[in-house]
């Protein structure tokens, strides 16, 4: 299965996040995922080397604007990147080329990718797929999301996300998911 990690690039080594990040991307490998991120810094870097080091596939999805915006190249883990010009296209790649995704803490990237992904499920532009938000603080993002816009939400739309604690709870969902 190819799993898309979304993640904040300000997460440095030592940092809680970026080590939750790195068992994460080994977790990923050991069960036989593919790792797909950003490419680049921070959370992405943690998925990345926490995966090539366990000798797992790393795909890394970037692009032209994000590296004019930061000069900065694909981590050193990538062993096969995609290449796309705009951001959009680069968020719509991850997207649509995974079988499942997986947010750990992040910013307004992370939340735009979090926002497309469900609502791309949601009309149905792409198939229904495991998608993970790791931590509190997702889960109170989207809560206060439905409280304050709930007459324009189904209820129902809700249930196109889950929620994880922890790195092992997600390696638990996705491996239940992925042999059943």
């Amino acid at each position: 299965m190819k799993v898309a990690v979304f993640g904040g690039a300000n997460a440095h080594p030592g940092e809680p996040d970026y080590d939750q990040a790195l068992l994460l991307g080994a977790g990923l490998a050991r069960s036989g995922h593919m790792v797909m991120t950003g490419g680049y810094i921070g959370v992405m870097e943690a998925v990345s080397k926490g995966a090539a080091e366990v000798g797992g596939h790393v795909i890394g999805v970037t692009c032209d604007e994000i590296e004019a915006f930061r000069p900065i190249k694909p981590n050193k883990w990538v062993k096969e990147e995609w290449r796309f010009i705009s951001l959009s296209e680069r968020m719509m790649n991850l997207i649509n080329r995974c079988d499942a995704a997986v947010a750990l803490p992040g910013g307004v990237g992370t939340l735009a990718e979090i926002s497309v992904l469900w609502n791309q499920m949601l009309v149905h532009a792409v198939p229904k797929k495991p998608a993970i938000l790791v931590g509190d603080g997702w889960k109170e993002i989207v809560d206060c999301f439905f409280t304050a816009q709930n007459n324009y939400i189904a209820p129902q739309d809700h249930e196109l996300l889950a929620y994880a604690p922890d790195i092992q709870t997600v390696l638990e969902f996705l491996n239940g998911a992925h042999h059943s």
